[in-house]
This record gives C-alpha cells, sequence and structure tokens, in this order.
C-alpha cells in the first residue's frame, strides 16, 4: 500500500500553498494589519437604501433565498443579514425577513435579535417581521410579492440560493420603485437579477461579502488566500502556454496533465 502517491503531488502543492496563505494572511489580520479588498458597489449601496428607506418612512425587504439552514449561501445570507440588521436598528427602520424554510426561522431571529442587542436598540426588535412564509417555492414567492405590494418596502435585498422565483421577485420590486441589490452563486439566475435589480452581486462576490461587511480576521485571511492562489494558477497556466508554444513540456509533465 502506497502512503504517498507521487503523480498526486501537484495537487498536494497547490492544497499546502493554499494552506501556508491562509495562516500567514489570517495571521497577519490578527496583528492589526491592513488587507485590501475592492469595494463592492452593491454593498456600499446598502447604508444608501438603509438611509433611502428611513427617509420615506418605509420598511426594508431582505429576502434570505429559498434554500435550507445547511446550505452555504444560506449561512452566508445570516452573516450579511446580521450586518444589514445591524445598520437598520441604528436608523429605527422597519426589516421584514420572509423564510422559506423553517429550519432558518430560528436563525434569522437570533441573528437579528443579536444585531439589533450589538447596536444597541434590543427594544426596537420586532420578532412579527420575521415571518415563515411556505416551505413551497411559488407559494413563497406569492407571499413575498404581497409582502412587497401590500407594504412597498424602500429596499429589497435578495441575498441567498434563489431559483426560479427570482424574477418574480426582482420584477414586483422593480414595479414598487424600490432600489434593490441582490446576490447569489447560483449563475443561472444572475441574468434576471442584473436585469431587475440596481446592484447585483455576481458569483463570488456574494461570499466575499461576508468579510467585507464583517472584517473578521479568519474570513478576510481566508478570502486574500484564495485570492493569491488564484494568482499563481493563472501565473502557471499563463507560463505553462508559453512554453508549449515553443514545445518545451516540463511542466505540463510536472503537473501529470494527461
Amino acid at each position: 500500500m502506497k502512503l504517498f502517491d507521487p503523480s498526486r503531488f501537484p495537487i498536494f502543492l497547490i492544497i499546502a500553498i493554499l494552506g501556508i496563505l491562509t495562516v500567514w494572511l489570517i495571521w497577519r489580520a490578527r496583528r492589526g494589519q491592513s488587507l485590501f479588498i475592492r469595494k463592492i458597489a452593491g454593498l456600499e449601496a446598502v447604508e444608501e437604501a438603509v438611509g433611502r428607506a428611513t427617509e420615506m418612512g418605509k420598511p426594508i425587504l431582505y429576502v434570505p433565498g429559498i434554500d435550507d439552514a445547511n446550505n452555504i449561501q444560506t449561512i452566508y445570507s445570516m452573516i450579511i443579514l446580521g450586518h444589514v440588521a445591524k445598520m437598520v436598528a441604528r436608523y429605527e427602520t422597519p426589516l421584514i425577513v420572509p423564510i422559506c424554510k423553517a429550519f432558518v426561522m430560528p436563525l434569522a431571529e437570533e441573528t437579528t435579535r443579536q444585531a439589533y442587542l450589538d447596536a444597541g436598540h434590543p427594544d426596537a426588535y420586532n420578532p412579527n417581521n420575521i415571518r415563515y412564509l411556505s416551505n413551497e417555492q411559488f407559494a413563497f414567492a406569492a407571499a413575498t410579492n404581497g409582502i412587497i405590494l401590500r407594504e412597498r418596502p424602500a429596499a429589497n435585498l435578495y441575498m441567498g440560493s434563489f431559483f426560479a422565483e427570482s424574477l418574480l421577485l426582482a420584477e414586483t420590486g422593480f414595479q414598487t420603485g424600490a432600489i434593490q441589490i441582490a446576490g447569489t452563486a447560483n449563475i443561472h439566475q444572475l441574468p434576471f437579477f442584473v436585469v431587475a435589480c440596481d446592484y447585483t452581486l455576481i458569483g463570488e462576490e456574494f461570499f466575499a461579502a461576508t468579510a467585507y461587511l464583517s472584517r473578521e480576521e479568519r474570513l478576510v485571511g481566508t478570502l486574500k488566500a484564495i485570492d493569491y492562489t488564484k494568482v499563481i494558477i493563472l501565473v502557471v497556466l499563463v507560463v505553462g502556454t508559453l512554453l508549449a508554444s515553443f514545445n518545451i513540456n516540463f511542466l505540463h509533465e510536472f503537473l501529470n496533465l494527461e
């Protein structure tokens, strides 16, 4: 039995580089060193949307997707919800959170309650605004559209895993004139959000949003490590392409490409 397969060494090397970069960058972040994260327009617009809702005296709608609590996008959406709820609490603007899955309900309640507590306004938290609607996809979409049309929120935020209901929600919000910010890693739904929303977090921007908003050392360090690893892989691809053009194949053989 082999303890080490030499043909898999390139994979081991990539994992090792990513691991070392992650530990080093988290260490740097914990020492207070600033790690640059480029501005994301959709997240920069969140405060503008909250301010507009406050001036108009209207609520904000936050939809954390329709997937269950074990979906990574739902978990990330809860982190973004906590940031939005903390901001909303300072302005004392109503925050409505429609929920599709029952197991997401306690997550959303606790995240929002803790955000209001951290903002110093625990009494402003209204549990009735965290609303479980339906476990069925289009029943949830219809109920959420009803909230949009009745309560006319000034800003709609769609952050999480969405499917065929994405355009139904975004189009209804567009008709009411609300500022709309969406983010999802489901690439098949991005075109619908792009055409119907003011700002859209595309793919990995949605996952980067948690590090961008929280500035938590482990999240920022991991995000930067992944970025550096991508740069290294791109450099290897470019160098490999140039070498292959001159019929120099040692990099091809080292990476065991068949």
